[in-house]
C-alpha cells in the first residue's frame, strides 16, 4: 500500500504498478509463503503521450525519495516504441493506452497492474483477465515477446523454482 500511494502522490494521469510486483505477490500467496520473494525492482507503468522522455528518470527518482528501500523502474507506455526502436532495433507500433502496454508483457499471468483511487480504493487492470495468475499458469503471450524471449525470462526468473506449483505451459 505504501508503493502505491507513493506513486499515486505523482499525480499521473493513468498508472499502475504491475508485472513482477503483483505477479511475484500473488503467487507468494498463493504458495502460502510467510516471507515476500524477494523483488528486482517494482515496475511503474503509466501512460502520458505529452510527457517528455526524461520524465521516466524524473519520477523514479521521487519515487526513490519517497521510498528509498524500493527499486524503483518507471515507464512511459506511451514511449515504449521509442525504446524499441532504439535499444533493439525494433519498428513496433505505438501503444494506444495504459492497458494495450499491459497487454504486450511477456507473460499473461504478468499483464496485470494495480492501482490505488482517490477514494483508497484498489482498481485492478488486467487486458486478459486474472485467470492465469490465480492459477498459477504461466504462458507466452506473443503479442510483443518471441518465444526465446519468453523461455528465457522462465529460466532466468527461476519461476519453477521459486514457485514449484506453477504449470509452465512451453510454446
Amino acid at each position: 500500500m505504501a508503493a502505491l500511494r507513493a506513486v499515486r502522490c505523482l499525480g499521473l494521469p493513468s498508472w499502475c504498478i504491475g508485472a513482477g510486483a503483483i505477479r511475484s505477490l500473488v503467487w507468494d500467496s498463493l504458495h502460502g509463503f510467510q516471507e515476500p520473494s524477494n523483488l528486482d525492482d517494482v515496475d511503474v507503468a503509466y501512460f502520458d503521450a505529452e510527457a517528455p522522455l526524461a520524465l521516466d528518470a524524473e519520477l523514479q527518482e521521487r519515487l526513490h525519495w519517497l521510498l528509498p528501500s524500493l527499486t524503483w523502474e518507471v515507464t512511459n507506455q506511451a514511449r515504449v516504441h521509442e525504446w524499441f526502436a532504439e535499444a533493439l532495433g525494433q519498428v513496433v507500433s505505438p501503444l494506444t493506452s495504459l492497458d494495450d502496454g499491459l497487454a504486450t508483457w511477456p507473460e499473461f499471468a504478468t499483464c496485470v497492474g494495480i492501482y490505488l483511487d482517490g477514494n483508497e480504493s484498489l482498481k485492478v487492470i488486467a487486458p486478459y483477465g486474472l485467470s492465469d495468475l490465480f492459477e498459477l499458469r504461466v504462458r507466452h503471450n506473443p503479442r510483443r515477446a518471441s518465444v526465446s524471449t519468453f523461455m528465457h525470462r522462465v529460466s532466468s526468473k527461476r519461476f519453477g523454482h521459486r514457485w514449484p506449483r506453477l504449470s509452465i505451459c512451453t510454446p
